[in-house]
């Protein structure tokens, strides 16, 4: 007799509505697992039909099936409906997991009989660095994130980092974390051509070599570390910071032109995904100044790039650019100018580092960390 299929389904407001960070997350884990097990069956539960704009070839899968909120009063409230409301259409549905991919569960879930619950925490860097983000917010994120670990029967780490943070800071066992990293989009791996290169140089006027930083351009990126490190470079690169403009980036501008490096510096807010590989294949070298991330997806498409990378210490970052990366103090400018003067001037460390990188790079192919994640179901289900 033929098994059932396995039903699968996932909190995906991110993967349908968000184009960075959470949403980049939920649609690396939707597709790869659709890719690799197109034989379970996955229901999207999104807040919007409306807003599902990200979704993609996601939509088209034979495998899948999007669930919006019903009855009139959540679809006037999606957003109620995503804390409140879902969970009676997920025992309506009776699938065999839920997963709630971005830090939280809705409200009743774990009261669901044989439903097993999973949810993917990214961070706290609300804890770490509470000077970062509003009072409000770092209660509302403490609240949510510790009850969605507690009610879980598995919480996934992003990276050992976050899990030691899971663990000192919610008093979540270790044994019920399971570290499982995240990758980058495919695209960042293939070859450029010199035609696109071309087109992209053109269109965000980028300058024959540069230097390259990618992430929001706000405070906790530290963004301006890299920029006094401009100072005290010997190569005399410039700076192509790509992000999200947030009001930091004026304080940034103003220490450039205190240090007189605002010539060297670019910085470009409305990049399209689709012109970040370009990018990163023409920089030397990718910097990433951040004080903390919960894993660093950025070094991860730079090594899949080709392209160097020097990081800052006091997270992740190491687990995401491996040992062949270099590592420097998030404070100290001066260490950062030598690092990256040091990639630029001895040939042999960057080919190394090239080389390497590509090797590390490979453990977070979309299909092996589908697996992963597909052996984790598997288990909570006790199959």
């Amino acid at each position: 007799m033929n098994q059932p299929v396995m039903k699968l389904a996932f909190d995906a407001k991110r993967a349908a509505q968000n184009r960075t960070g959470l949403g980049n997350y939920s649609r690396f884990v939707l597709e790869g697992l659709c890719s690799a097990f197109p034989d379970r069956a996955y229901e999207l539960y999104v807040p919007s039909r409306e807003k599902a704009r990200l979704l993609g070839a996601l939509e088209e899968k034979p495998c899948v099936s999007l669930r919006f909120p019903q009855g009139g009063v959540w679809r006037r409230c999606p957003s109620l409906w995503r804390v409140f409301g879902m969970s009676g259409q997920i025992a309506r549905d009776v699938p065999q997991v839920f997963h709630g991919l971005s830090n939280e569960l809705p409200v009743g879930i774990e009261r669901i009989e044989g439903l097993r619950t999973v949810v993917t925490l990214h961070d706290l860097i609300f804890l770490r660095y509470p000077e970062f983000y509003p009072a409000v917010d770092r209660r509302i994120y403490a609240l949510k994130f510790r009850s969605a670990c507690r009610r879980a029967d598995c919480v996934v780490a992003v990276s050992e980092c976050t899990k030691r943070d899971v663990v000192s800071r919610f008093g979540i066992a270790e044994e019920k974390i399971r570290v499982l990293y995240q990758g980058c989009d495919a695209q960042f791996r293939e070859v450029v051509s010199v035609a696109r290169k071309r087109e992209v140089r053109s269109k965000y006027g980028l300058p024959e070599r540069y230097l390259l930083c990618v992430g929001s351009i706000e405070s906790r990126k530290n963004l301006q570390r890299a920029v006094e490190a401009l100072a005290g470079m010997r190569n005399g690169l410039p700076l192509v910071a790509v992000g999200k403009r947030t009001p930091y980036a004026d304080s940034v501008l103003r220490r450039a032109r205190e240090l007189g490096v605002a010539g060297r510096l670019l910085m470009l807010h409305n990049v399209e995904f689709p012109d970040l590989p370009a990018l990163y294949q023409m920089a030397d070298v990718f910097l990433y100044p951040s004080y903390f991330e919960g894993f660093g997806i950025p070094l991860l498409e730079a090594l899949c790039s080709r392209t160097p990378v020097v990081a800052a210490t006091g997270s992740c970052l190491e687990e995401a650019g491996g040992p062949h990366s270099i590592y420097v103090s998030p404070d100290e400018a001066r260490e950062w100018a030598l690092a990256v003067d040091q990639v630029l001037d001895y040939a042999p460390l960057r080919k190394e580092m090239i080389e390497r990188g590509i090797e590390y790079a490979a453990r977070f192919r979309p299909e092996l960390l589908a697996r992963q994640m597909m052996k984790l179901y598997e288990d909570v289900c006790g199959k």
